[in-house]
């Protein structure tokens, strides 16, 4: 018997597992996301880029970086679903690169969110040192360190991808990330052990910042730092760093659970699989994507005052009384 005939038969006959109603509702997520992200993204990016004051700071330049990542993560993500609609059949190798851009995409919005927060952390903690031993060039030297990090992340996951499809290649040319998870990841043992680390990795990473971010918190809130409106700005700041990390981590920890339970594959249901695949993929991965602009353009005062400009909105004004 052929140990690759139930794969390919679960790779034919996938969409009857879905509901067609449930099938579409999936679909229709990365689209809203995808227009809410067109709405404002390229907005923000050409303020943060045209703007000389704004380039000098560091936390705009993570910010347009990662607002860069998510806007062609998502593109990314629509070019991928548009592929599979329209039924076109690919061989490993185009596959692999837009699986591998996907990822480098990805690796470098969530490496720039941790960014974020480690400069935020490094603002609190030495506000006067902060732009002697910080400045804008090194910013630079980080934003490129970040995308180089984010090429090697994924590049095991995608050697071994390659690895598997040139040993036994797969029937049908699908490529459908969820998909791929279900079939490729639980019956190839390499590749699932090089995802589960590459994704541990992550996970470990986002774990500590958010760690030292809780840290941090308490420590400068009993030394008696957090007082006035910078209290109430800084702690808002900290609510949406600790927002947006918990939508990253929230899809990696679910990957992680589904990677683990892939290891027994006899016993794991593919439907089950594909389901959890599929509410990743298209829910999860997404949802902070098409988030971040509205958190971050509607938090920075410069950004906001731009996007009510731009969208001809009269911003509330706050009236103090004279006492």
């Amino acid at each position: 018997t052929n140990p690759h005939l139930p794969a390919e038969m679960f790779a034919h006959e996938w969409h009857g597992f879905i509901p067609p109603c449930h099938m579409k509702v999936l679909q229709l997520c990365p689209i809203l996301a995808f227009l809410a992200i067109l709405l404002i993204t390229p907005v923000l990016l050409v303020r943060i880029l045209s703007r000389v004051d704004l380039r000098q700071q560091t936390r705009y330049l993570l910010l347009a970086n990662v607002l860069f990542s998510d806007l062609l993560f998502v593109c990314m993500n629509i070019l991928s679903a548009c592929i599979n609609l329209a039924g076109v059949l690919m061989t490993e190798w185009p596959c692999a690169v837009l699986l591998f851009l996907s990822a480098v995409l990805y690796s470098s919005g969530v490496l720039s969110i941790t960014a974020m927060v480690l400069d935020t952390c490094f603002a609190v903690l030495a506000p006067f040192r902060y732009l002697a031993l910080w400045p804008v060039s090194r910013t630079y030297g980080a934003i490129v360190a970040i995308w180089v990090i984010s090429v090697f992340l994924p590049a095991a996951a995608v050697g071994m991808f390659l690895w598997y499809h040139s040993t036994a290649p797969c029937a049908l040319h699908l490529c459908s990330l969820p998909l791929l998870m279900v079939l490729t990841v639980s019956h190839f043992r390499p590749l699932h052990v090089s995802m589960l680390l590459t994704v541990t990795g992550i996970i470990f990473i986002l774990i500590l910042v958010l760690s030292g971010y809780l840290i941090l918190y308490f420590c400068t809130r009993s030394s008696g730092v957090w007082k006035g409106e910078t209290s109430s700005r800084a702690r808002g700041t900290f609510l949406i760093h600790y927002l947006h990390l918990f939508l990253a981590f929230c899809p990696l920890l679910v990957l992680m659970i589904e990677l683990m339970l892939c290891h027994n594959s006899e016993t794991m249901d593919p439907k089950a699989s594909l389901w959890m695949s599929l509410v990743v993929c298209n829910i999860l991965l997404i949802l902070p994507k098409a988030l971040a602009p509205y958190l971050y353009g509607l938090r920075y005062r410069e950004l906001c005052n731009l996007l009510f400009q731009f969208f001809h909105l009269n911003r509330p004004t706050t009236i103090t009384p004279v006492i």
